[in-house]
């Protein structure tokens, strides 16, 4: 095996076993999004409620994430995982539960409304888990040579489970309806459980059991703000993320301004991780870590450029393609990101970087749809700004 092997991951069976976990988890948890943002602008109508899913997404995985990167360098990760996806089982059957016909027929829109938030709430408290306990759970099943290829193979099996979830979504919604489709959500999740359990328990690499959590917290942050490569990435990447927010609000576009109904709007969400599965293949074969700064530079420019077209357009295959070229330009950034924390991150801090990763990174998807829903509520999207 050489570095240059492009299956070099694949070579260890248990990292197999957590591409095939992944995959499920990220597909239950990809539908299970889609179908909630349509079912509340079904509800409402109302972009700001559309923006309020991503803001009460991104406040407990925000404001756990730090204490969330203790706790997973403080524990050992196979059950630590495990009990976080049969948590967020539980969420999913909360939210199949809460749209049975004989409950939403005879609760008020609001009731309705409210408890939904309240579970995005909790699922993203254990959001903040999933991140640091993924990443650190890589370093503990494949070799530090191989562990560029392993980020490169597990953010595309993170792409393809979205492509296939968020494709998905949007037939299971006209085929099945919300009800029945947030019964596959259930059944995926509760098979990723299952999943967890072909993986051995694995050592804890932290020495310092224990420690108080101010001082672990302070050392983290402090090795993240004091290593210039891991930080420039992280910062560059948030402002692009945060900015892409708009993709929060595809619902309206599909329904009000592009006019293809639940299929298109699937179309739609899939795009962009197309573009980033297709980039994360071919970086499998002509890895991208030659001038990887510059590289790093170009796809954040390319990405904002994709979403200002995406913003302006009306028409259905021009925002296809904006949105498919954001994905590759995504695609090139996530697999660089990935790669630095890889290899600069020590193996008895991974949690609490990763946690840092998921403050800059993951949750400015929801703070960005939220101010993307917020913006639209101000100031209407591209139809009603070209008709004012």
């Amino acid at each position: 095996m050489t570095k240059s092997d492009p299956y070099a991951a694949l070579r260890f069976k248990e990292f197999n076993v957590f591409l095939l976990m992944r995959f499920l988890l990220v597909f239950g948890w990809s539908m299970q999004f889609i179908v909630i943002e349509w079912q509340v602008y079904s509800l409402t109508n109302d972009a700001l409620s559309m923006g309020i899913i991503g803001l009460m997404e991104f406040i407990p995985a925000f404001c756990m994430a730090l204490f969330a990167g203790h706790i997973v360098d403080q524990r050992e990760k196979r059950n630590l995982l495990a009990l976080c996806i049969g948590a967020f089982s539980l969420i999913s059957l909360g939210l199949f539960l809460l749209t049975w016909p004989e409950i939403a027929g005879n609760w008020s829109t609001n009731t309705i409304l409210y408890c939904i938030y309240s579970l995005v709430f909790f699922g993203g408290i254990l959001r903040s888990f999933f991140g640091p306990i993924l990443f650190s759970l890589i370093a503990l099943l494949v070799p530090k040579k191989a562990y560029p290829n392993a980020a490169t193979w597990s953010s595309s099996a993170w792409q393809i489970a979205s492509v296939a979830g968020l494709a998905f979504s949007g037939f299971a919604i006209s085929w099945f309806g919300v009800h029945w489709s947030l019964c596959i959500v259930f059944s995926m999740v509760s098979l990723a459980f299952m999943t967890v359990f072909f993986i051995s328990k694995k050592p804890i690499l932290n020495t310092k059991i224990n420690e108080p959590i101010l001082q672990s917290l302070k050392e983290g942050l402090g090795f993240v703000f004091k290593t210039k490569a891991i930080l420039g990435a992280l910062t560059l990447d948030m402002i692009s993320v945060l900015f892409g927010g708009a993709v929060m609000l595809l619902p309206i576009f599909a329904k009000e301004i592009l006019d293809v109904g639940s299929e298109g709007f699937g179309i739609l969400r899939a795009a962009p991780s197309v573009g980033a599965i297709l980039t994360m293949i071919a970086t499998a074969y002509l890895p991208i870590s030659k001038n990887a700064g510059m590289k790093l530079l170009t796809a954040v420019f390319g990405f904002g450029i994709c979403i200002i077209v995406f913003g302006l357009s009306t028409s259905f295959w021009v925002s296809v393609v904006a949105l498919f070229f954001s994905g590759v330009t995504d695609g090139v950034s996530m697999v660089i990101r990935q790669t630095i924390l890889q290899l600069k991150t020590p193996d008895h801090m991974r949690g609490r970087v990763a946690s840092v990763n998921s403050m800059f990174v993951g949750s400015s998807n929801e703070l960005g749809g939220f101010e993307s829903g917020v913006t639209a509520k101000l100031m209407g999207t591209a139809v009603r700004l070209k008709t004012a």
